[in-house]
This record gives C-alpha cells, structure tokens and sequence, in this order.
C-alpha cells in the first residue's frame, strides 16, 4: 500500500524559518475607526499573538465607546478632535506608524469584516520580497462572497470596478476595495498619501500610486463577513466611490501620457 506524506503547514514552515535580522523588524497594526466598540474586541482577539508589536486605534469622533474598548484592551489610541473622514483617519494612522519606527504597516478595519488571522502571513509575503503591498480578497467565488452577506449589488460593483482597475493598472488583483492592507515602510515613505482625498477615494488613489511608484501588489484570500454591526457605505456613497474611482484612472493615465501633470502621482519633495 502507498503511504502518503503529509505536507507541512504554512505556519510551521515560517516557523521552521532560520531568524535574521530582518525577521525581528517592527510590525505595527492600524485601525482607522467609527463606532466600532461592538466588534473591536474580536477583531484584535483574532491577531495571532506576537506577530505584531503594537495595535493603533485611531478614533475619528465616534459616538460610542470605542475609544473605552480600545484602551481597555490596551491599544494605542489617538483621538481626533474632529471628524477627518476615511481617508484623514489613514493618514493619521499611517503618520503614527511611521513616527514610531514600524517597518511593516498593517491596515485593517476593527468592524471584523476581515480575517485578522491572516496578519503574519501577510507580513512573511512582504518579508521575503515577493510583495510590497498585499490586500485582502473577500471574493474567491460568487457564492462564497453571496453566501457571507456581501449584498449583491456591492458584489457587481466590486467585480466591475476590479476587472477596470486590473485592466488600467496592469494588475491582476482579486479585489482593490478590501479594508485589509498590509504595506513594506517603502511604500509609505514614498507615495504622497497626505494628498490623496480624506474620503473613501483615497484607497483606490493609493493603489493606483502604488503602481505607479513600481511597487509590487498581490492578494491572500479572506473569508466574507458582513453583518449588522460590520462597517458599509451605502448605495448613493457607494455610487460617488465608484465614480471617483474612475476618475483616479483617468488620472493615472492622463499623468503617464504627459496630458496632465497631477500631484498625485508627483514624489514627495516635488509636489
């Protein structure tokens, strides 16, 4: 009879990994947050522990009690003193996280709409050089995303957005609308991120700079999970996200042919 052999896990092949330098570099994770005290604590229950060295919660002026559940789990904690939106809440987040030394910056949303487990998996992919940017794809197949609550309209509109955003940025993403981003120290030092928009707009800015800086983007695969208490824009925010979406490619491109000269896409000390 055949005897079969059973392959390693993920997890004990990093783990079996010889220690350098590199691998004891600093791993800090971001949340930007708005009324998240319901799902906060699962969120960071699920960061495996050790894989990174500080937790940020950066409040944008939430009603409830957020900011009380974050320091009760003994996060660090920034509070705005007043509502910077989406894309204002990163900046500060990323701000920080640079401030503080982190070489490798993880973004996820404290709604536990994404599977924080997958953190050190992320941070290994980036470690060893394959990525600079790695994201998290809620969308594996139509029934996984249908079946974990995504509503269907939020679906088509991820699956239009992505397939012209891969087309005009020469990606092959599975999903460029994910709130789980996890960055090399590289990527932030170089994109002018402080003058993308404070919206919802200023992800999808980010990527198309990410790319256009030559910066590697890939995925991993997370699990869907939408629920009453998980954050969503609605359809109307929905729609002007898309719209302005297109019209960061229209950007982008319009910059490369030399038609426009646009800030976005222009160094740091070159604004």
């Amino acid at each position: 009879m055949l005897q079969t052999e059973r392959l390693p896990s993920l997890e004990t092949l990093l783990a079996s990994q010889p220690a350098t330098a590199d691998q004891k570099s600093r791993v800090v994770a971001v949340m930007p947050a708005y009324n998240a005290a319901t799902t906060l604590r699962r969120t960071v229950s699920d960061i495996p522990a050790g894989s990174v060295d500080e937790i940020v919660l950066v409040d944008d002026c939430s009603s409830d009690n957020t900011v009380e559940v974050a320091r009760d789990l003994g996060l660090t904690v920034i509070q705005h003193e007043r509502n910077l939106g989406y894309g204002g809440n990163q900046k500060t987040c990323y701000r920080y996280a640079l401030e503080s030394g982190a070489d490798f910056i993880v973004m996820i949303h404290p709604d536990y709409q994404y599977d924080s487990r997958v953190i050190p998996i992320a941070v290994e992919i980036m470690r060893l050089g394959i990525c600079d940017c790695v994201l998290g794809s809620r969308i594996r197949t139509r029934r996984e995303a249908l079946a974990g609550g995504m509503p269907r309209y939020k679906y088509l509109s991820n699956r239009v957005l992505t397939i012209i955003e891969n087309v005009a940025l020469g990606q092959n993403l599975g999903d460029f609308h994910s709130g789980f981003r996890a960055y090399r120290r590289k990527v932030l030092d170089t994109i002018p991120y402080e003058r993308n928009s404070n919206d919802f707009v200023f992800d999808s800015q980010f990527l198309a700079q990410a790319v256009h800086f030559g910066f590697k983007l890939g995925d991993i695969p997370v699990p869907v999970r939408y629920f009453a208490e998980a954050s969503s824009i609605n359809f109307r925010r929905s729609l002007k996200y898309g719209l302005s979406t297109l019209h960061v490619l229209n950007k982008f491109w319009a910059h490369r042919l030399g038609l426009i000269r646009s800030p976005l896409f222009a160094t740091r000390d070159n604004p």
